[in-house]
């Protein structure tokens, strides 16, 4: 609410004129600056039709700041002929003065002045003519004295360019008595209360007129991660397909179910300390199961199901090591054993996304850890045909239809793909993630039956969330570079009208 004596002052200036007031000459009359009025209008228009405001747009010029000090002292070019005495001035001399420089320019295209450039002491100055009238001073003190219409269009464009004059939008508003006009301000109810409509007071009120068109205060809401809106996107599809989410609340693992079970061996590069994050406290794990232990041992060291193995030492102390999983195949080999348990084989379709970790030097593209998303199909006579056609279902879905299959190493699987997308926005393939068919070394110590084959792959949940999201640098979407800002656009859910 604007100065209330500003706004009975305006009521008063409008009671005592018939066609209206311009809020521009008001401020002016009172000393105030236009805003203020501008602001007390406002305030007049939301207490009902007390005034009726309508926006004006006028041009006027206004003096630069070079402009109003040519008109207090003259132009340059006149304090050049003014600086310059009967005997004449060294060109050096009059060039050291504020105004020297382009004084003499225009005092030159005048022919207010002449250079003798044969003078002994060097370049001097003289006038050529006795009087000069300041043609440019008394255009400024027209436009300053709010007489810029006896200028023509002509002379204010040369000002203009000489950056003296200013052409101004004025915006003001013209002031006029609304249909319920009154010197009086009566504050308008904003709320019908239960006490106005018991005692009667309310048909005595006036009530602000309610504007319907308004916009809300947005509710209050929680807001998802995009890591967690595309890991929900994957979920639905995965769900969509019929698989079953395999329960991965374990970041802690054992070598065994990371590694050994996977007929990983122990002296494999990635059990190093350098790519695999061991724990001291707990450093062990036990429970194993006794016989799968042993055939798991004995595939390592002597082979078995018609491999060779890898023909060393195995040691249960290496598998006993507690470590930060690696990756969530670990909890697909725990799944896979719990399925050969059962007295009677039955096909399954199991995923995962959770995070895994790895001892990784951090730049734009690694971190430490990331999400993992797994797909494992387990079923009588599976090919790698069948690994093809679920690898195409399952990325149409993601919109990703151009795919293509690269023969790749895997200690676990064989044969072993990576799959490929084309990238439209980079334009070249791009490596979307791993898959393959597990060895029989991995599927039949855990008691599988022969014909049962094992079909998998898995991806990064990062990977594609910074494509979606146009993020360049991982550690902007996970740590403490995350913009808040894109954690907020993004909320839980959208209540549309």
């Amino acid at each position: 609410m604007a100065d209330t004596g500003v706004l009975e002052t305006l009521l008063r200036r409008i009671e005592k004129v018939d066609d209206g007031v311009d809020s521009l000459e008001v401020a002016t009359s009172l000393g105030v600056d236009h805003q203020v009025l501008v602001g007390a209008v406002k305030s007049l228009q939301a207490l009902g039709d007390l005034i009726s405001a309508e926006l004006r747009s006028s041009k006027h010029w206004e003096l630069l700041g070079e402009g109003t000090e040519i008109a207090e002292q003259g132009s340059h070019e006149a304090r050049v002929f003014g600086s310059i005495p009967p005997e004449g001035l060294g060109q050096s001399e009059l060039m050291k003065l504020s105004f020297g420089k382009i004084g003499f320019s225009k005092a030159m295209s005048n022919k207010w002045i002449r250079v003798d450039k044969a003078h002994e002491g060097g370049p001097r100055i003289f006038r050529t003519v006795e009087d000069i009238e300041d043609q440019v001073r008394e255009k400024l003190l027209l436009v300053q004295r709010g007489n810029s219409s006896k200028l023509e269009e002509k002379e204010k464009n040369e000002l203009k360019k000489r950056k003296l004059l200013s052409e101004v939008t004025v915006k003001s508003y013209w002031i006029t008595k609304g249909s319920s006009f009154s010197t009086t301000i009566t504050k308008l109810e904003t709320e019908l209360t239960p006490e106005m409509i018991a005692n009667g007071s309310w048909k005595e009120k006036k009530f602000k007129p309610y504007n319907f068109e308004a916009m809300g205060v947005a509710p209050d809401c929680g807001h998802m991660h995009p890591l967690m809106k595309v890991r929900t996107q994957f979920r639905q599809i995965f769900l969509e397909m019929g698989f079953t989410e395999m329960p991965t609340n374990n970041f802690i693992e054992s070598s065994f179910w990371n590694f050994d079970s996977l007929f990983q061996p122990q002296q494999h590069p990635a059990r190093d300390q350098h790519d695999t994050f061991f724990l001291s406290d707990p450093a062990l794990a036990h429970g194993f199961p006794p016989d799968y232990l042993e055939r798991v041992k004995k595939v390592h060291s002597e082979g078995g199901y018609g491999s060779q193995g890898y023909k060393y030492d195995w040691k249960v102390e290496e598998a006993q090591k507690n470590i930060l999983r690696t990756h969530t195949t670990a909890v697909s080999a725990r799944m896979l054993y719990k399925l050969a348990q059962q007295e009677k084989f039955t096909p399954v379709k199991y995923f995962s996304i959770d995070r895994v970790f790895r001892n990784e030097t951090l730049d734009a593209t690694h971190l430490a850890e990331f999400h993992q998303i797994e797909g494992v199909v387990a079923d009588y006579g599976l090919t790698l045909g069948d690994l093809m056609g679920i690898l195409h279902e399952f990325f149409t879905k993601l919109g990703i239809t151009k795919l293509r299959f690269k023969p790749a190493y895997n200690p676990y699987t064989e044969p072993s793909m990576e799959v490929f997308s084309y990238h439209e926005g980079l334009k070249k393939w791009v490596e979307l993630g791993n898959s393959g068919v597990f060895r029989p070394e991995m599927l039949l110590p855990m008691g599988l039956p022969e014909d049962v084959s094992v079909i998998a792959w898995g991806l990064s949940l990062e990977r594609p969330t910074m494509i979606k999201y146009g993020i360049n640098n991982i550690r902007e979407l996970v740590g403490h570079k995350v913009n808040l800002q894109m954690v907020y656009d993004s909320p839980v859910c959208r209540l549309d009208s």
